[in-house]
């Protein structure tokens, strides 16, 4: 199988499973495993790698429109470098500070490759699903996609500074806050845009029509390729956020956050179109 054929099939033990994290009692719990072979191009440091790892879980944290408390991280490598393991812990303490978090610790292993598993929690007691969506409301994004899709490019071209630099996202902790009272339905476009919407097609039984000329693509993919939009799409590992809102609150919402929101489309009954032709369900797969 598959990682969709993984999830269907636990979906159907797990019944609560489907969100970007869990929530008990009013507290949020998420986990994200990354490895090197798979997450962290070859140029990648480790403080780059402590900050997307965690950052990763945040940003789970954040599509659940919850406030981020704190983090842990498993650190896994063949053997066990001072420095590269002081730069990881660094790297996660500062994206959790960015979003008013604390990094508390974790474990270590040995493992075969270099991998991280992270857990983060927050709290929210009104978190937003992904299934609240309806026919008429508008679907937006927060920031601009193709952040990382222009990293792995830098870092394939051997620019490893910049690719490093491209990696190290905001998680959008307070964006998420800021929309989850007028927010319908929302989760992390981790998988890109373009499953992001299939995804919350399904679980809030709806289509989505957006428009290609709508959709914010970072300026660095832009410079990068003269055709930007499918990377931008369908690349995913942007960690921005996907959200519906009624029309009515749009603009509230806007002003609310402190990034960029833009509207990319509108709620349909049922399909996914991007310029009214029928949208693939492509993005990032696990594995």
């Amino acid at each position: 199988m598959d990682e969709r054929a993984a999830l269907s099939v636990l979906a159907e033990v797990l019944g609560p499973a489907g969100d970007d994290a869990a929530v008990v009692d009013g507290q949020v719990l998420t986990t994200d495993m990354l490895h090197e072979r798979t997450d962290f191009p070859e140029g990648t440091d480790r403080y780059t790698a402590g900050w997307r790892a965690v950052g990763a879980s945040l940003s789970d944290v954040a599509a659940m429109g919850a406030s981020a408390t704190a983090a842990v991280a498993v650190y896994a490598a063949p053997s066990f470098d001072r420095d590269e393991l002081l730069a990881f812990v660094e790297g996660a303490s500062e994206v959790c500070t960015l979003v008013g978090a604390e990094y508390v610790g974790g474990d270590l292993d040995d493992h075969a490759e270099f991998t991280a598993v992270t857990t983060a929690l927050g709290r929210t007691d009104d978190p937003v699903l992904r299934s609240g969506a309806s026919p008429g409301d508008r679907v937006c994004v927060t920031g601009a996609l193709g952040r990382s899709a222009a990293a792995l490019e830098r870092f394939d071209r051997g620019d490893h500074r910049r690719g490093n630099e491209l990696f190290r996202f905001p998680p959008r902790v307070d964006a998420g806050v800021a929309l989850a009272s007028h927010a319908t339905a929302m989760m992390d476009s981790s998988d890109g845009l373009a499953r992001s919407l299939h995804q919350l097609a399904e679980a809030s039984d709806c289509g989505f029509a957006v428009e290609a000329d709508r959709i914010p693509i970072h300026d660095e993919l832009r410079a990068l390729l003269e055709e930007p939009l499918e990377p931008a799409t369908t690349f995913g590992e942007d960690f921005e956020l996907v959200v519906t809102l009624p029309v009515e609150a749009v603009d509230v919402a806007r002003e609310a956050t402190d990034v960029p929101l833009t509207v990319v489309g509108t709620v349909t009954e049922a399909g996914v179109t991007l310029d009214d032709e029928p949208l693939a369900d492509r993005g990032y797969t696990h594995g």
